[in-house]
Formats: structure tokens, C-alpha cells, sequence
């Protein structure tokens, strides 16, 4: 797995290469200084992984991107600053086609540095596995349904999607669909720190018809509302004494992996909503959401899943697929029409 680094900072080069060169599999083939660097060497060292830092002096992140997209596109990872602004130029970068973020603290870096690594290794192996610039006409594909289902408008009280790696885009054009005559409320787990996932909520809410709320610790479920969840945590789903529906954050389960869980979404929407529950399992690494969806499958559960074609990673839909729990494997645009038809059947209805 061949990788090039891009930073304008030496310290910052040396040790994405050190815990790079951690794992046998991965080669860093290159080092760029700045964005100017990172296009060139892109186009003669052909990497399967770009990390690419965001400011940088001659020719920034973004603009960099840009180029690497149209000139030799690959799998790019962006190394953003865990500020407000760089949480907003790392969402900029995903609608671009940067593959994912990942936040740096720079003033907790050696304190952090371990679980960094972690994070790093895992994102350039799966990218770089699944990159979707490489594919080949023999890639394997599980079967699944690519037909539109037809659903009914009273069928769900709830749509819960959960994403990760290569999501924020997904969600743009699932949610940007979708008017303000859609009634069912949606929850959204997003794999993300918090200050992305607030700044995420604000962008969605600005592109959306629908209000799009970031769920800091409880929100009552509304029709006419998407609930983000705050990232680093948890966010499930109560259904009160009154029949209406709560969503509240928290830590648990403390087990999980992942922040916030798709399974601990999935898992307390079958107990709140049952089979009046539509799930929707977005591109992203490992397989977050197929424990929850099999309980929700069990109740009599909906659960669609992108399809393989359009996905950044095929890890999370390609374990619920692979389980034969989903009703469809459908693309983002399609999941956004196969959404929005349940509005224009209540209009119809």
C-alpha cells in the first residue's frame, strides 16, 4: 500500500512517516512539502494514499485537492487542525472527494500520538483497499437488490442512517433531496469528532429544506427535523410514557469502537419504533450497524444500504448486505428518491 505525505511542517512529515512505517503492508513512496508538490508527485508516483495537510504555504490543501482529483485521482486523507475552521474546510474537502478526515490536536500531539496511529493505519489500509480509483472489472460484488422499493407514507415513525468513512457527502445528497413535506423524522449518527459534527449540522441546515438539529445531550423527536448526533458519543432513541419520541446522548455502551455508535442507534430504534423503522447504512469502515440491524431485522425492521459503486469503503453496507438483512443496495441519489417519494405519497394520500 503505497503512500505519500503531504505537510509544510517537518515534525509533522516525520511522524505521520513513523507511524506509517509502523505497519509491514504500508510503503511511504513520497514526501511533499506543500500542495504544489503533493500534484506533482501524485502524477508520477501514482500512491493508492494521499494525506494531505489542509493549510499549507505555495498551494493549500484544498486547492491541491482540486488538482490531485482531475489529474490523478486517488484516495486523499486530510490531516485537519481540531479547530472550527478546520472542521469547515474539512467538510469542503469531502464534497471535493477527499475519502475522510482525520483531526490532529496539535497541542495534546505526543500525548495523543498512539491513538492517532491507530486511526491512521486503519484509514490508508481501507482506503487504500477499497479504493474506487483502482477498481478492477473482476471485483467481487454480494449480491443485492438495485430496485427502488415502494414504501408506504404511514409505513415508518423513524429513518435512522447511519455513516461513516465518506459519508458527509452521502448525506448532502440524501438530505438535500428531501422537502419540507417529508414528515418521518431522521436520525444520523455520523463517524466524527464533535466540532465536525457541529459544524456538519450548521451546513446541513443551511442546504436542507428540513431543520437539521445537532443533538449536544436530548432533543424530542419532531416531524420536519433531522437529529445529528453529537460526535464522540452516543445517541439512542426512548420512546416516552406520553408515545413520543426522545433522543439522547451519552456515553454508553462504553464498549463500543466507534463514536457515535451506529449499533447503539440501530439497537434502541427497534426497541422505540420497531418495524416501523427504516435504517439506512451508509459507506464506512468495519461493520458498525449490523448488530443494531439485526435487531431491527428480527422486529420486522427496514434496512437499505449504498451500494458498492458509490461507496468510499464498502465495509459497513457490505456486512449487512452479506447478512441478507437489507431490502435493497441502492445509490445515494436513489436513496434520496426512494426518501423523498414517502413525502409525495403523504401529499398524494
Amino acid at each position: 500500500m503505497r503512500v505519500l505525505v503531504t505537510d509544510d511542517s517537518a515534525f509533522m512529515r516525520r511522524a505521520v512517516c513513523t507511524m506509517l512505517a509502523a505497519d509491514p503492508d504500508i510503503e511511504v513512496v513520497g514526501v511533499a512539502h506543500n500542495g504544489k508538490e503533493a500534484v506533482d508527485l501524485a502524477k508520477t508516483l501514482k500512491p493508492d494514499v494521499i494525506t494531505l495537510d489542509i493549510e499549507m504555504p505555495e498551494m493549500d490543501g484544498l486547492t491541491a485537492l482540486r488538482h490531485i482529483m482531475r489529474t490523478a485521482p486517488t484516495q486523499v486523507l486530510m490531516l485537519s487542525s481540531l479547530t472550527t475552521e478546520g472542521s469547515t474546510a474539512s467538510l469542503q474537502a469531502l464534497k471535493l472527494g477527499a475519502a475522510d478526515v482525520l483531526a490532529k490536536d496539535q497541542s495534546n500531539f505526543s500525548m495523543n500520538m498512539s491513538k492517532m496511529q491507530v486511526k491512521l493505519i486503519q484509514l490508508v489500509k481501507a482506503l487504500a483497499q477499497s479504493n474506487p480509483h483502482r477498481k478492477t472489472a473482476s471485483s467481487q460484488k454480494p449480491a443485492a437488490s438495485t430496485e427502488l422499493p415502494r414504501f408506504r407514507a404511514s409505513q415508518f415513525d423513524l429513518i435512522c442512517i447511519g455513516s461513516s468513512t465518506g459519508g458527509p457527502p452521502v448525506l448532502e445528497t440524501i438530505l438535500g433531496a428531501l422537502p419540507e413535506t417529508l414528515r418521518t423524522p431522521i436520525v444520523v449518527a455520523q463517524h466524527m469528532p464533535v466540532i465536525f459534527t457541529r459544524s456538519m449540522a450548521e451546513r446541513l441546515d443551511k442546504m436542507c429544506a428540513l431543520s437539521v438539529k445537532h443533538v449536544e445531550e436530548r432533543e424530542a423527536v419532531k416531524s420536519g427535523y433531522v437529529y445529528l448526533a453529537r460526535g464522540g458519543k452516543h445517541m439512542q432513541i426512548h420512546k416516552l410514557s406520553s408515545g413520543r419520541l426522545e433522543a439522547r446522548v451519552g456515553t454508553e455502551p462504553a464498549t463500543a469502537v466507534y463514536k457515535p455508535s451506529v449499533d447503539a442507534l440501530f439497537s434502541s430504534s427497534a426497541k422505540a419504533t420497531g418495524s416501523k423503522t427504516l435504517a439506512i447504512v451508509l459507506t464506512g469502515i468495519g461493520a458498525d450497524g449490523l448488530e443494531g440491524g439485526r435487531e431491527l431485522h428480527k422486529i420486522g425492521g427496514t434496512i437499505l444500504a449504498q451500494n458498492q459503486e458509490t461507496c468510499v469503503v464498502y465495509g459497513m453496507p457490505k456486512s449487512v448486505t452479506e447478512a441478507g438483512i437489507t431490502t435493497a443496495n441502492l445509490s445515494p441519489f436513489d436513496l434520496g428518491k426512494t426518501l423523498r417519494s414517502l413525502a409525495a405519497t403523504a401529499a398524494a394520500a
